[in-house]
């Protein structure tokens, strides 16, 4: 699908932008081509350093990562990518967790589908590392969650050695914490006492491993 979508392409099949670009990001826009949509992160606009070193890095990353979650559902399908610049994927439909908070509300039932997509990535090898931020988390319109934006991801086969094996354990747990974050802000009714003290708990040990995870998805952050 988009086959034959060039960079040049882009601005007149765009209907909408979702994130505008920035010295260090990349412009999110929604094209529209032949009834069909998706969603287009294009590093193309950027200044010619950052799209040619940055922007070609996270690009490649963020491929190899929707290559790994292929046929999980809950994560967009990811069509192509354009020139090494720009990634084009499926457009979820629905709304981020902080607008569901605000209309419908946010079930138990969500949050335990949420569980179960999570364990699924960390099965196939990919820790998330950015599920605080609510638009990265969305009720999709078949009520189901998704998660977007992979460009923070975390690859075990990059932690497969110890001791960084333990720093990607710390990760999967960051991801699953999370989870128990947006409870505690959103529905804290719904936080079991057990979820609560995993959330709490901080060993030295722990806090080590948090501090060198903290750094590491900071540096992925700044550049992604």
């Amino acid at each position: 699908m988009f086959e034959s979508l060039k960079l040049s392409d882009i601005p007149e099949k765009q209907c909408g932008v979702l994130r505008k670009p920035s010295n260090t990001r990349p412009i999110l826009r929604v094209i529209e081509e032949n009834g069909k949509r998706a969603v287009v992160k294009d590093f193309s606009a950027n200044g010619f350093m950052y799209r040619n070193i940055v922007g070609r890095f996270l690009v490649w990353r963020e491929k190899k990562a929707y290559e790994k979650l292929n046929g999980i559902k809950g994560v967009p399908v990811f069509y192509r990518v354009i020139n090494g610049l720009a990634l084009v994927m499926e457009e979820i439909p629905g709304e981020n967790l902080k607008a569901v908070h605000k209309t419908i509300g946010i079930s138990e039932q969500f949050y335990s589908d949420l569980y179960s997509l999570l364990t699924a990535i960390h099965k196939a090898g990919l820790a998330h590392c950015d599920l605080k931020r609510a638009p990265n988390i969305i009720l999709g319109d078949d009520g189901r969650p998704y998660i977007v934006d992979w460009s923070a991801a975390i690859f075990k086969d990059e932690f497969r050695f110890f001791p960084l094996s333990l720093i990607f354990k710390r990760f999967v747990r960051d991801d699953m914490n999370a989870i128990i974050k947006l409870k505690l802000k959103y529905n804290p009714e719904m936080v079991s006492p057990e979820e609560k003290n995993q959330y709490l708990d901080r060993s030295l040990f722990e806090r080590i491993i948090r501090d060198i995870r903290e750094k590491a998805r900071s540096l992925l952050k700044k550049i992604a």
